[in-house]
């Protein structure tokens, strides 16, 4: 998922559930911002000889790190490809699936830390990963020919105008630009061959590109591994279940915290339409958050009167992390990009090291 469902999405979802303005802009903000934090780990030491050490949650596309065993198991395993735990294999069991039983896992333990300091980082990560099992489910978060699709068969399905086509397929050649990989026909190259080439590369759903993110798009592929398995996927379902399970989190993270209540909120229910309006918009990025902004300013969302989503302030965290060197360090303790790196050390630590082993999954 981008941007437009991790932030704007997730904070419509959870002032949807009654959650105040303050709390959920800074749960979509660490939502967010889990793939925003790319930076590979550093250490700030503060004038009085305490040093605050931080890790990547993510790597940017045309990172080498992408190809770092290390790295995959570390940052998109536990974060972006929860595995779901189906199939004999060791690699099979790695392939993250839509609202799996790990999955739920993972909301429950995240839940129980309700006291802790970082616990609104914390939510906001657990979206993050909870959200991306509906996107991102038939994937995995390590190199491995079960992410690679069979040449020529990545297909648009639903498209409703050249306009939007044409900005996929930009987009994608793009992409396989960064990778350097260049063909006489563009159009041809992203459908039909560039998306077995850049699976022999690639994690995750690389070899489908960014369709699995575009919630409005129903596309289909065939996959090479271990089988020829025709696959169909109508992202706006998916989507539409992610929505729903994403307000369940925030009811539940009311019953554990409801003094981060501001109302009793609404049943996803009497939303649902409004929210499907939003995903079923066939727009680049910019457009689908315009969409967002829109069905909140009408007030179709929200109990109460319509209001404007806040923009999202993941800049202004980076720019904090980046220039904390030489404050006082007891300042940093109420800084929101801390906690989250807190959080994030926490729900790493407990995915790697207790709950996959907990299902005889060693990954790291």
């Amino acid at each position: 998922m981008q941007i437009d469902m991790h932030y704007y999405g997730t904070y419509a979802m959870a002032r949807a559930a009654g959650v105040s303005k303050v709390a959920a802009q800074n749960i979509a903000t660490a939502a967010q911002f889990v793939d925003d934090s790319a930076k590979k780990g550093e250490s700030k030491l503060f004038d009085d000889g305490s040093r605050f050490y931080y890790q990547a949650t993510a790597h940017h596309a045309e990172d080498l790190k992408n190809h770092e065993e290390e790295n995959q198991r570390h940052v998109w395993v536990p974060f972006h490809f929860i595995p779901g735990n189906e199939g004999e294999t060791f690699a099979e069991r790695l392939v993250c699936r839509k609202d799996s039983q790990i999955a739920k896992d993972m909301i429950n333990f995240n839940l129980s830390l309700s006291e802790r300091s970082y616990f609104l980082e914390l939510i906001g990560i657990t979206a993050h990963v909870y959200a991306d099992t509906f996107a991102h489910y038939g994937f995995s978060g390590i190199s491995h020919q079960l992410n690679m699709i069979t040449d020529g068969t990545l297909e648009f399905l639903n498209l409703k105008d050249t306009e939007i086509k044409n900005h996929i397929e930009l987009k994608a050649a793009n992409f396989l630009k960064k990778y350097n990989i260049s063909f006489p026909n563009i159009v041809s190259a992203v459908v039909e061959r560039g998306a077995t080439l850049i699976s022999k590369g690639v994690i995750g759903h690389g070899a489908v590109l960014t369709n699995p993110d575009r919630p409005y798009l129903t596309w289909r592929y065939v996959t090479e591994h271990p089988q020829q398995e025709p696959v169909e996927r109508e992202n706006l379902s998916d989507f539409m279940e992610g929505c729903e399970k994403l307000h369940g989190l925030f009811r539940r993270f009311l019953e554990a915290r409801p003094d981060y209540a501001e109302s009793s909120g609404l049943d996803f229910a009497t939303i649902a339409d409004r929210v499907q309006s939003v995903l079923k918009e066939q727009a680049p990025r910019e457009g689908r958050i315009d969409a967002w902004q829109q069905a909140a300013e009408s007030g179709d969302i929200f109990s109460g009167a319509g209001e404007k989503i806040p923009e999202y302030g993941g800049d202004s965290w980076i720019s904090r992390r980046d220039s904390m060197a030489g404050d006082d360090s007891k300042i940093i303790l109420d800084e929101p990009v801390y906690r989250f790196y807190q959080a994030a050390q926490v729900h790493r630590a407990h995915v790697l090291r207790d709950l996959l082993p907990k299902y005889d999954l060693v990954v790291a």
